[in-house]
């Protein structure tokens, strides 16, 4: 392999992981997985999803779900299509009454924030923000009905802790589109938890799903059916009416809910998501560990206790360019560990999402040692 010098940098097979499959979404797909999905892809693929085949593997999905999170009661797995982006504008027409509190501290968080800036009959909201590599803390607040937080915030690699906020009437909405299914939550303390299954989930990406409590489901009725004009694509309420049919309002993409169905049975099958979740700190100690005891890296979250066991930010000394790093590991078979485009730091961030084996993160970071000596050898 070379670089732009003409130098040729081949690491050694030994330190290979093997699966060098490190992006934080879309993620490592397990080929047992997709083996699968090629032995039922005559009964799925190219069938209309309003059928029983289809119809049972929405329900597997959402009984997986409700297994895994252990749905407190009154409690719904809702789907739809689109990914977390979409869910922004549904929560925007349908969950939030009239001005929602946002926590702001990275790129995906600042989105949700910027949508109900947006909207035209949200008043804007308020916005508590920190510095990227650390995150706020929410405040209650009378002035608003909707709390809107971020588990784990994708671009930075920090994860914050989950608990109700405010009165029983005001909503905590969670995007949990990194952290769902690699770190632990209580739903009882919130009232949507809404992700996508291309991260911890080993799937692939245009769906969202959302775990909605009563009072959520009972807002989005309530708002749907007042004079706020809602299309159909963007309504909660036609996504609640169609999950319960175990179906979505739109034909979906029926490969990935296969391969989110496989990945939901897989984790239950190894003991659910405090299985899930250790092996992802697992994956974490070894990163971080391996960071700390070198002189050219150092992880970005300094707070070991916001620092997220699902994505790893680590930062290199300026004179050892990440890019170049990031470069030379993906022309050995490495791929997908460059850092967040927007936060324009010289620096590794790496998945650490279930699917991934913590002994191809160790190989990762014995393959990063060969990368840094040779370069500066």
């Amino acid at each position: 392999m070379t670089t732009g010098s003409g130098l040729r940098y081949d690491i050694p097979q030994h330190l290979l992981p093997a699966d060098g499959r490190f992006g934080c979404g879309p993620s490592k797909v397990p080929a047992s997985a997709v083996e699968a999905l090629a032995g039922a892809s005559r009964d799925l693929l190219g069938t209309s999803h309003r059928q029983p085949p289809v119809k049972k593997l929405v329900q597997r999905v959402r009984e997986g779900i409700s297994a895994l999170f252990s749905l407190p009661g009154g409690y719904e797995v809702v789907l739809g299509n689109g990914g977390a982006t979409a869910f922004w504008d549904a929560a925007c027409l349908a969950l939030i009454e009239r001005r929602s509190q946002h926590l702001v501290f990275g790129e995906f968080s600042s989105k949700f924030a910027s949508a109900t800036t947006e909207a035209p009959f949200l008043e804007d909201p308020e916005v508590i923000e920190s510095e990227p590599g650390t995150h706020p803390l929410p405040r209650a607040s009378s002035d608003v009905d909707a709390y809107c937080l971020t588990q784990n915030e994708t671009s930075t690699g920090v994860a914050m802790p989950l608990h109700r906020v405010g009165s029983p009437d005001q909503l905590v909405l969670v995007d949990a589109t990194s952290g769902a299914g690699g770190l632990p939550v209580d739903l009882s303390e919130l009232d949507g938890y809404y992700f996508s299954p291309q991260k911890c989930f080993a799937s692939e990406g245009g769906l969202w799903l959302a775990v909605l409590s009563p009072a959520a489901i009972e807002r989005a009725q309530r708002i749907e059916t007042s004079d706020r004009w809602v299309p159909t694509s963007l309504s909660l309420r036609t996504a609640i009416e169609n999950s319960r049919q175990n179906q979505t309002y739109n034909t979906p993409a029926i490969a990935s809910l296969f391969l989110l169905a496989h990945q939901i049975e897989w984790v239950l099958g190894q003991g659910g998501l405090s299985w899930a979740t250790e092996r992802s700190r697992r994956s974490a100690a070894t990163i971080y560990g391996w960071a700390d005891q070198r002189a050219w890296a150092s992880p970005f979250v300094a707070k070991s206790e916001e620092r997220s066991s699902v994505v790893a930010t680590i930062d290199l000394v300026d004179t050892i360019p990440a890019k170049e790093v990031s470069s030379i590991l993906r022309d050995n078979g490495i791929v997908d560990t460059d850092s967040y485009r927007k936060l324009g730091r010289n620096q590794l961030r790496v998945a650490l999402f279930p699917a991934i084996d913590p002994e191809d993160v160790a190989q990762l970071t014995r393959s990063i040692d060969w990368v840094v000596e040779s370069l500066t050898g």
